[in-house]
Formats: C-alpha cells, sequence, structure tokens
C-alpha cells in the first residue's frame, strides 16, 4: 500500500510539473521522427499480465526494397539516441504508473514472447509490478547479461523496500547524467532473450 501511494503521488506530481516537457518532446518527436510520436507495445506486467506501454519514439520506419525494417543502428537516429542516452523516452511511462500498471521501481517490463523462455527463477521477476527504472538499470543496464539482469530482478523481488527504491531513483539519476550503460556490447539497443542463447536481435522500439 505504501509503495502504491508512492507511486500516484510521485507519477501524479511528475507528470504536473513535467508537462511542458512532454509537449516539447512530442514536438520534436513528430518534427524529426514523424508520427506516431508515442510507441505503443504490450509488455508483461505482475502476475505475467499484458499492458500496453508507451514511450515516446526513438526509431523511424526505414525499410529495405521488401519492406522489411532496417536494422537498429539504421533507423535510430541523433535525436532519437538523445532520447535514449537521457532516458527521456521513458516519460510516457509515468501514465502506466499512475494507471497502476507499472511502478516507479521494479524489474522492466519485457515482450510477451519471452515468457516461455524463462526458467522458474527467471519468472519470478513478475511477482511485482514492472518499472520505469530497477536494481537491474542500476547495475549494468543493457551493458550486462540477460541472465545478471534476471538475477538482478529476483534479488529485487525478494529484498524491495521503500528505502531501496528511493534509493534506486538516486541512483538512476546519476546513470542519465553519466550515460552509463544505454546499450549492450555491439548492439544500438539490446539482442533479444532467446532462452540459452541471446544471439538474435528484436525491434523493441521504434
Amino acid at each position: 500500500m505504501i509503495k502504491r501511494i508512492f507511486d500516484f503521488v510521485f507519477s501524479a506530481l511528475a507528470l504536473l510539473f513535467l508537462s511542458p516537457v512532454f509537449f516539447a518532446l512530442g514536438l520534436m518527436v513528430l518534427i524529426f521522427l514523424g508520427r506516431p510520436i508515442l510507441f505503443k507495445q504490450k509488455r508483461i506486467g505482475r502476475e505475467a499480465q499484458a499492458f500496453q506501454m508507451r514511450k515516446f519514439r526513438t526509431m523511424k520506419d526505414s525499410r529495405d526494397i521488401n519492406r522489411e525494417l532496417l536494422p537498429d543502428a539504421d533507423r535510430l537516429l541523433s535525436f532519437g539516441k538523445f532520447l535514449r542516452y537521457s532516458s527521456l523516452d521513458e516519460l510516457p511511462g509515468l501514465w502506466s504508473v499512475l494507471k497502476g500498471d507499472m511502478s516507479i521501481v521494479g524489474p522492466r517490463p519485457l515482450l510477451q514472447q519471452y515468457l516461455p523462455l524463462y526458467s522458474k527463477k527467471q519468472a519470478r521477476r513478475h511477482e511485482v509490478k514492472p518499472g520505469i527504472t530497477g536494481w537491474a538499470q542500476i547495475n549494468g543496464r543493457n551493458a550486462i547479461s540477460w541472465n545478471e539482469k534476471f538475477s538482478l530482478d529476483v534479488w529485487y523481488v525478494d529484498n524491495h523496500t521503500i528505502w531501496l527504491d528511493i534509493k534506486i531513483i538516486l541512483l538512476t539519476v546519476k546513470k542519465v547524467i553519466t550515460r552509463d550503460g544505454i546499450s549492450a556490447s555491439n548492439d544500438a539497443t539490446m539482442p533479444a532473450f532467446t532462452g540459452n542463447n541471446d544471439l538474435h536481435k528484436v525491434n523493441e522500439d521504434r
């Protein structure tokens, strides 16, 4: 209950005070990347229930002659990189926090197609609401392996407190300023989780 009250008050105040930033970023996305302004995608939340996550769009819809999307690196332009480096693309997630689909702090919400790939232990990450930031995000973000991420997520599930959440929020601000761990090595974003083999890519954003 305390965590939900904290999330509601935090997200409501943030949405109120950051409304000019939302407007400015939305206009810039429209100018540099076109429509739609928001990237929407089904992600998995608490108790493995799907919800619609929103982010500011960071990639163009550039396609090859076969109408297939180009690789992430070819569609991620300078403005999109700026949104990712600054984590400003995550701001629309505050609406999900206000609604109760997400929390400010928790394991990051991942794709539906990953559900059958988790081990029993890894699936425990769904025992809490997903977060805009989390324990894994301040301990490597996209620069660590999927197994390391999931281990950190499960650790958070077993140890989270309101004081730990506050610590994570403060450390997230530091990580954003230092731009630490934004992308995986040799990838524009993060390779897809494929169970035992993290070899193929997936378009998690655009």
